[in-house]
């Protein structure tokens, strides 16, 4: 069974997400707050977690900002729950870590369906493989991106993302075409998501290895290997 945490301060508001995730097979964990949230996650790994906007003692997107800083808890994928509907909010919350964004109110078929697709993306890794340019380096069996013997810390929308662009170098691509082979066609998923994840991933890179991820015009993004000369 898949593990989800529900980080809600209204009770009737968390008892149905409970209730909706259950009758779909998930096992869940409820929090109320920003610090029996992060207790919940250190001590049960969920494999999601549904995140509030407005939380005692904080908010959510500090919650979020805080797991994507955390090697430990950088790839767990994050659905944030909000009242907000305004462009600029879901943005922050996407550039906050997020890796959809639910507006209330929402029915609990919706929101199973929206939780289904992101564990389907965040599942998605070419088994086994290893991806290399210059000291730059993805090892897909160990889900692990680094730059010589450093680690990066990145979210997992940008380590499929990466992962993606390295093993399809030098082709560009559309928005609407990494929204299918990157995150499966997710009809719920805006195609200006693209470039939030294109931004965390840039600067996840750092300065060397960012300018590979490419601007094409007109067009979309392409990943170019000819900038760096491989060892």
């Amino acid at each position: 069974m898949k593990k989800v945490l529900i980080v809600e301060d209204e009770e009737d508001i968390r008892e149905m997400l409970r209730l909706a995730l259950e009758m779909a097979d998930f096992e869940c964990f409820e929090a109320d707050n920003i610090r029996d949230a992060h207790i919940h996650i250190i001590d049960h790994n969920p494999d999601l977690v549904l995140l509030d906007w407005m939380l005692p003692g904080g908010s959510g997107i500090e919650l979020a900002r805080r797991l994507k800083r955390d090697e430990l808890t950088a790839r767990v994928p994050i659905i944030m729950l909000t009242a907000r509907e305004e462009e600029a909010d879901k943005v922050l919350g996407l550039e906050a870590g997020a890796d959809d964004y639910i507006t209330k109110p929402f029915s609990p078929r919706e929101l199973v369906a929206r939780l289904k697709a992101v564990l389907r993306r965040t599942g998605i890794s070419n088994a086994d493989a290893e991806f290399k340019v210059g000291d730059l380096v993805v090892d897909t069996a160990a889900q692990r991106v680094s730059i010589g013997d450093v680690g990066l810390n990145m979210g997992p929308s940008e380590y499929r993302l990466l992962t993606f662009f390295m093993s399809h170098k030098e082709r560009a691509y559309t928005r609407g075409q990494l929204l299918d082979l990157v995150w499966g066609g997710n009809v719920y998923i805006d195609e200006r998501t693209v470039d939030v994840h294109i931004r965390r991933l840039r600067k996840a890179l750092g300065d060397v290895y960012a300018p590979l991820v490419q601007t094409v015009r007109g067009t979309g993004y392409r990943f170019s290997t000819k900038l760096v000369t491989a060892k």
